[in-house]
């Protein structure tokens, strides 16, 4: 891990190399405009624009032209925030802290390429299809910490929309200006994995304990 002196401070939108200057382990402070998005947003994306499996109804068309230009070269984060101010449109952020990102393995290759996305932010790590993305579009995976939803909320320097909120809050695309977001790159363009090294290494030590008991 990086010391504190060695922390990358970066804004949106990232360029390639940008991108491409980042390894595994390298600590991120993010700024600038980024999107959240979890299951719901990324079935709909795929869906609709993508495999165009569903024909676009009511604001989809307008949304989708809304969210290129945050997307174009930014992050998307896997977040289901708490939000106060629903009743009256007065929006802030109680809770942002990251979801597990797996869920999203099967769609998230195939969004990262349609909307050039340079950034993935969630928790966990993600799959092989991910990884041929972030090397392909390029991009990273930046793993932010669980269990400080509100912490992380404190980062939200301002709402600036919404769209999609018929999904729920949660499952809402909400669009925010964060400053100085903490973030850890555990997967990175040059297809390298934090979270595959732990597995290989969990495994090596489950068949050494397993085969010390036979």
């Amino acid at each position: 891990m990086n010391s504190p002196s060695e922390i990358h401070q970066l804004s949106t939108p990232l360029n390639d190399t940008q991108v491409r200057a980042l390894k595994i382990g390298d600590q991120v402070l993010l700024s600038g405009v980024i999107l959240t998005g979890r299951d719901t947003v990324h079935k709909w994306m795929v869906e609709t624009f993508i495999e165009k499996t569903r024909l676009p109804e009511g604001d989809d068309e307008e949304v989708y032209r809304a969210i290129r230009s945050v997307l174009d070269g930014g992050a998307l984060y896997h977040c289901g925030p708490i939000v106060s101010g629903l009743e009256n449109d007065e929006y802030q952020f109680v809770a942002a802290g990251p979801t597990t990102s797996i869920r999203e393995e099967a769609y998230q290759g195939a969004v990262m390429r349609h909307f050039n996305i340079k950034g993935v932010i969630g928790k966990g790590g993600m799959g092989e299809k991910t990884g041929l993305a972030l090397q392909e579009v390029p991009g990273v995976y930046f793993h932010a910490v669980g269990g400080a939803g509100s912490l992380i909320s404190k980062c939200v320097q301002r709402v600036i929309g919404v769209h999609k909120l018929e999904f729920g809050a949660p499952e809402a695309m909400w669009v925010i200006e964060v400053r100085d977001f903490p973030l850890v790159v555990t997967m990175d363009a040059h297809g390298d994995s934090l979270h595959e090294t732990v597995r290989n290494a969990s495994g090596e030590l489950l068949a050494w304990l397993l085969s010390d008991r036979l």
